[in-house]
């Protein structure tokens, strides 16, 4: 027919943008080329000493020294570890940490009588010759710590071994111990010092943490999502037979699953109330992360219980109040389920889309790191002391002890500080991050626009064949993202880019958010807020009339700003539109999704937690079992969305086609109604449409 001929009938759009587009992905190809040259991704994963070099490095004297030591441990309370990034004090790689207290003095002593001491000792020194300097020349030549303590290694670094007794903090079973040099520190300063530390590998304390998390479960994750994978697709092959039947099941189903979900939190929030914790842990001296303590907390289960209340009342007059509209809704999703039962191809296009995503995705991640681990070792002085002119300049720790600085500030040091340089290349590393994280952005926005207006060109070929599926053309779906790869690539692309600069504002808001956390007044906060809450209208506002803009574009072939100029027009002249197949139709995808990755999510939650030893018998080593309880979830989630997404594109295809099949038809022999008169009946008795069309 002649609308199957025009869909067919296609001209280069928004060609400019278009060479952009490509040109901008080139020069991200390029940029990643580049840091994978100078970049080395082994400066994040291993400790680096004093001397800039790799601690457990196969090939390098340090091979089986995988820890990193700290002479002195106590200086890492100085305002200059986050100054700096580094503590003041030599840091040497061993291949074990300290087992007892030991001062340098008292291991000379005990040198006469038993040189295994000195064994023990030197370990942890740079130098192995006897032990004859005084602790003043000790100190000057930075050979040797002063003092040893019982240590364990944590994160690859020797970290004080604090225990409990009777509730006070220890160590070795003391309170306060000596320092080397002649003095007595308790074991507070030494937390107070561990946490100064821990301030700078808080965030990689997490990371590893939940790294081992997921090696230990990967597999169980994989299974969860696949369940949620077939559980999506019955979903969607019931919606063609069983739409009505499937809603109350949607529905029963999530409010039964977060009526599960207050269960458990008011059981918890029992639970806690009858037997209160007040037992002093590793927790509490800051080495580890907080966030699995927010669990221990009953405020926490309140609060979650409390929410998942609100939400179950507001579920609930949802399905009350939109109960008419739901019935039309599940009447246009029986109308779609036709369209794929002919598009079947549509089914499977969710995996492209996610393979296409995951390659943008670990593209980004593989880019930032090699970009954060480009450059030459760059080293500082730092004064233990902390009064130094020349703290934090560059030196030469090869010379650094013949120049002036080490006579002018007695007792600094010339640490490794950071990777970096001065060529051009090093200077642009920042500018690198920014373009990196924006064509990244770019091309996510792409990947999802290419599928909606693939889909949409399917549904399309579907909704104006007259007789169905006889005038279908063969592989609709294919046909249909060719021509948008082919025409319509620099359209796609300029919609995509309006939706990228608006996530790049909001994420520089949230980075100048972040970084003037502390200077921030009341004014500025709420300033701050309506910033954000008008960045994430305006997004999901463009969101909204770009996904229109595509579909349109799928239907004529014009360019992306008349097609979303035609878009807004009509659904201006179908302002009901919105309310049946932008809010209440994916209100009742909504549920669906909902309930799948709920009911996954349940499941892994009593599996991760041991609540299913009949079953099977899940991991028992977790740091924290929300890591792959939460993964599970929000895998679950994307998964179904993308499922339930063909869907919800399905039913505003068909939408907007009979919306414009109204404007063009009239129903007679010479312009007959595209849409099926079951259908055309439904819509027009609920009034979806102004009266002018009707008439």
């Amino acid at each position: 027919s002649e609308d199957i001929w025009k869909l067919f009938n296609r001209e280069w759009r928004d060609v400019l943008c278009c060479m952009i587009f490509l040109l901008c992905i080139v020069g991200y190809i390029v940029l990643g080329l580049v840091a994978w040259v100078h970049g080395d991704p082994r400066r994040a994963a291993y400790p680096t000493d004093s001397q800039g070099h790799f601690c457990g490095q196969k090939g390098t004297p340090n091979e089986n020294k995988t820890i990193l030591f700290y002479f002195n441990l106590l200086r890492c309370t100085s305002p200059s570890v986050l100054l700096n990034l580094q503590c003041p004090t030599t840091q040497i790689c061993v291949s074990k940490c300290p087992e007892k207290f030991l001062t340098y003095v008292e291991m000379q002593l005990l040198y006469t009588k038993d040189k295994s001491h000195w064994e023990d000792y030197r370990q942890f020194c740079k130098t192995t010759a006897k032990p004859v300097k005084s602790v003043t020349q000790l100190l000057l030549d930075d050979d040797c710590p002063t003092a040893i303590f019982p240590s364990k290694p944590f994160l690859q670094r020797c970290f004080p071994d604090f225990s409990t007794k009777n509730g006070t903090l220890t160590i070795g079973s003391k309170m306060v111990f000596q320092d080397g040099n002649g003095g007595t520190r308790s074991v507070i300063e030494l937390r107070d010092a561990a946490n100064g530390i821990n301030k700078l590998l808080d965030a990689k304390s997490l990371g590893l943490k939940v790294f081992e998390d997921y090696a230990t479960t990967w597999y169980w994750i994989l299974i969860g999502l696949t369940i949620a994978m077939v559980l999506s697709w019955t979903f969607l092959i019931l919606l063609r037979f069983i739409a009505g039947c499937l809603f109350w099941v949607f529905m029963i189903g999530v409010i039964g699953i977060i009526g599960y979900g207050i269960w458990h939190c008011y059981q918890q929030y029992i639970n806690l109330q009858e037997h209160p914790s007040s037992v002093l842990t590793i927790y509490d001296i800051g080495i580890q992360t907080n966030i699995s303590m927010y669990f221990e907390l009953q405020q926490t289960w309140f609060t979650f219980m409390i929410i998942l209340c609100i939400i179950e009342v507001i579920v609930i007059l949802m399905l009350i109040f939109l109960r008419n509209r739901i019935r039309v809704a599940i009447i246009l999703l029986k109308e779609g389920s036709k369209a794929i039962g002919y598009v079947p191809s549509t089914l499977v296009y969710p995996a492209l889309t996610f393979i296409l995503l995951s390659i943008c995705i670990c593209y980004w991640v593989v880019t930032a790191v090699f970009l954060a681990t480009s450059g030459v070792p760059v080293y500082k002085v730092i004064a233990p002391e902390g009064h130094c002119i020349h703290e934090n300049q560059t030196c030469d720790p090869e010379i650094f002890n013949t120049t002036e600085i080490a006579k002018a500030c007695p007792g600094a040091l010339c640490n490794f500080a950071f990777y970096g340089g001065k060529s051009l290349y090093h200077q642009y590393i920042p500018t690198f991050h920014v373009y990196n994280l924006f064509v990244f952005l770019w091309l996510i926005n792409f990947i999802v626009a290419l599928g909606q207006c693939a889909l949409a060109g399917a549904f399309a070929t579907y909704y104006w064949a007259m007789k169905k599926p006889d005038d279908i053309p063969r592989y609709p779906l294919f046909t249909a993202f060719g021509r948008a790869i082919r025409y319509h690539t620099g359209s796609l692309a300029f919609g995509s880019l309006i939706i990228a600069l608006i996530q790049m504002f909001k994420i520089v808001l949230e980075y100048l958010d972040h970084r003037l956390k502390r200077t921030q007044n009341t004014l500025s906060k709420f300033l701050q807020c309506c910033l954000r809450c008008c960045f994430w209208c305006l997004e999901n506002a463009i969101k909204f009339l770009n996904r229109n803009a595509y579909i349109m574009i799928a239907i004529y072939g014009r360019n992306f700003c008349r097609s979303a100029k035609d878009a807004f027009n009509l659904l201006m002249r179908n302002v009901l539109k919105v309310a049946v197949t932008d809010e209440v139709t994916y209100f009742v995808l909504f549920l669906g999704k909902i309930l799948v990755a709920g009911s996954i999510g349940v499941l892994a939650f009593l599996f991760f937690t041991q609540r299913l030893p009949v079953i099977a018998q899940g991991p028992t080593s977790l740091n924290y079992y929300w890591v792959p309880l939460l993964t599970v979830i929000l895998g679950s989630y994307l998964i179904a969305h993308g499922f339930f997404s063909v869907y919800a594109m399905c039913v505003e295809t068909i939408f907007i086609c009979f919306c414009e099949d109204l404007e063009r038809n009239d129903g007679s022999t010479e312009k007959p109604y595209f849409i099926t008169p079951n259908l055309h009946g439904i819509l027009i008795k609920k009034q979806l449409v102004p009266q002018k069309q009707k008439e």
